[in-house]
């Protein structure tokens, strides 16, 4: 995984925006970007300014995509700070929630302690380049798990796929482009949400796909505190029951 697969909890504009990320700078930065991604993101997460990264808002496209969904199991990749997994434990979902760093970890499960949500969130800590949680779930969502060169991995994400039971359904939010302010980088290619579609390689008549498409969100521009615009993609399909 890379600097943009935890992008995945990254931006976390209004919400949770799991997708470490791409506002780094400095030297601490290029030092950072030398590690490996469990050391990466714990480094990144203990010295995060106010002692956190995110809002701890859930993402406004989870809340939004899922209000209709009945609450059952989840598995939420990538859970940052925790604000999906404890806005989904809220409604009632049963969430396991993965993240490569243990101080993310630990520090959501801070945060739904204090939400009185404690006992309907399991932690887990997984490189999903390496190791996937088990079982079927009847969600599974995953916001913005991009890897450091800004592909979303194929692999992890037929495993996402994998992973829903029959009926339920899966969703993908991940970024469509580079933000304003890093919009001299050339050299990452971010998947469309057809090729996003494509890289799933759903069984025939198994799926059906409800949402692929790129919409624009406003976020706060780290350095200035300009309100910008850039644009995301949200793929979400459901497994066929029968």
């Amino acid at each position: 995984m890379t600097r943009h697969q935890h992008e995945r909890q990254h931006d976390h504009h209004h919400g949770e925006e799991h997708g470490h990320g791409e506002e780094h700078g400095g030297g601490q930065a290029r030092d950072l970007d030398q590690l490996d991604d469990h050391a990466y993101w714990n480094g990144r997460y203990a010295s995060a300014q106010g002692g956190h990264i995110w809002s701890g808002s859930a993402n406004e496209v989870l809340a939004r995509q899922t209000a209709d969904l009945s609450p059952g199991s989840a598995l939420d990749l990538g859970c940052g700070e925790g604000g999906d997994a404890i806005h989904l434990a809220r409604l009632g979902w049963r969430v396991t929630a993965v993240d490569v760093s243990d101080v993310a970890l630990g520090r959501a499960a801070d945060h739904a302690a204090e939400a009185g949500v404690a006992d309907r969130i399991e932690w887990q800590r997984h490189d999903l380049a390496e190791t996937f949680p088990t079982g079927v779930f009847d969600l599974v969502s995953t916001h913005f798990l991009h890897f450091r060169d800004g592909t979303l991995s194929p692999r992890v994400l037929r495993a996402a796929a994998a992973a829903v039971a029959p009926g339920g359904t899966l969703l993908i939010e991940a970024h469509g482009g580079l933000p304003p302010w890093q919009d001299e980088i050339s050299d990452i290619h971010f998947p469309t949400p057809e090729e996003t579609v494509a890289s799933l390689e759903l069984a025939p008549g198994a799926w059906e796909i409800l949402l692929a498409e790129r919409h624009p969100r406003q976020q706060t521009h780290p350095h200035t505190g300009e309100t910008v615009t850039r644009t995301d993609q949200t793929v979400k399909a459901r497994r066929r029951a029968g």
